[in-house]
């Protein structure tokens, strides 16, 4: 379903408001007062960063000697919702951090307007808070910009990139930019509870599809509930606003992209356009919809250790020599280009 669509029928399905109290609103649902039992999680806990706030994060540690994996949640989502099913493969490779964006989860809030600088900085932040010196900071959906922004902004700290599901801008075609119109009043929808966002919708659809997930929904909601949903409507509309193409080309730490093939939140050839606007890129596919972490987590897990293990391969390098890899590399896609080639990506192997 396009995103406009979804958009639509979630604030036409918004109830009238009743002065009358509901026999709900009396007698609370078994739902509301008992706790819903999570999967297994690594440990959490909460983390003040100095002149800036508390923030959530979950650690896994990883072998000894492994890379430091730095996770980034999507939007109206949260570390939780987004990796539970990963945190276990991902930490047979590194070690990982994931932490709840601001508004997010149980992340921070703030008397400022959402901003996508602010999240990365954030992250750079606990990093520094928790002493380590680099990692390989892997952006789904949301996570992608906020994770793009953290290398521009922090770049010592970035020893490589992971992009999935997500897109170099949102806002190149009319379409676009009157889908983001559209979140002028979405926090409507993300007010109404959990049945009426984005994620919600991700949420009954996987567990059509995926009966695995349903003795987890409850726990699934309670999760999506704990997100402020004015922040989360200014997330949308950062959203909006994001446009890496004046510097993805400067990237210069070794990067991957994982394609959801299948995806009708950002669509594919969105997502290769960033593939494509990263020179060296190496892509990956995932034959699922962007709800690929909650239908797909085997196959979403086996992509994006793919991805990492493509990133370690150039992390070794110095960056002077991964610059100049890059800068190759873009030299050899402007020759195709100019010889003809139409610019389609094969997966890296």
């Amino acid at each position: 379903m396009p995103l406009p669509e979804l958009l639509r029928r979630l604030l036409r399905r918004s109830p009238q408001p009743s002065l009358k109290p509901s026999a709900e609103a009396r007698t609370p649902r078994p739902s509301d007062t008992e706790a819903p039992l999570p999967p297994p999680l690594p440990e959490g806990r909460t983390v003040l960063l100095p002149g800036r706030g508390e923030v959530f994060v979950r650690e896994a540690p990883g072998p000894p000697g492994g890379p430091v994996i730095l996770l980034l949640h999507g939007w109206t989502a949260s570390a939780d919702l987004n990796w539970f099913a990963l945190y276990g493969p991902l930490a047979d490779v590194g070690h990982v951090i994931a932490l709840d964006h601001r508004g997010h989860g149980r992340g921070m809030r703030s008397e400022t307007a959402f901003a996508l600088d602010d999240c990365a900085d954030d992250a750079a932040a606990l990093l520094r808070e928790l002493g380590h010196r680099e990692v390989i900071a892997v952006g789904y959906s949301m996570g992608g910009p906020i994770a793009m922004l953290l290398w521009r902004r922090h770049p010592a700290l970035v020893r490589g990139l992971v992009f999935e599901a997500t897109a170099l801008e949102w806002r190149a075609s009319i379409r676009e930019r009157l889908t983001w119109k559209l979140l002028a009043g979405a926090e409507l929808s993300f007010r109404l509870g959990p049945n009426r966002s984005v994620v919600a919708w991700l949420l009954r659809r996987a567990a059509e599809y995926a009966p695995e997930v349903r003795s987890l929904t409850p726990w699934l909601k309670a999760e999506l509930r704990r997100g402020d949903p004015a922040a989360m409507a200014q997330a949308g509309r950062a959203l909006s606003l994001y446009d890496a193409r004046p510097f993805a080309g400067e990237v210069d730490v070794p990067t991957a992209v994982v394609v959801t093939t299948r995806d009708r939140l950002v669509r594919p050839r969105k997502q290769q356009q960033l593939a494509r606007a990263v020179p060296g890129a190496g892509v990956f596919t995932v034959a699922a919809d962007h709800d690929a972490p909650l239908v797909k987590p085997v196959e979403l897990a086996k992509a994006t250790t793919d991805a990492l293990a493509y990133v370690l391969r150039g992390a070794g390098e110095p960056r002077a020599a991964v610059a100049a890899a890059v800068a190759s590399a873009a030299a050899s896609a402007a020759a195709s280009a100019a010889a003809g080639g139409d610019g389609t990506l094969s997966e890296a192997r």
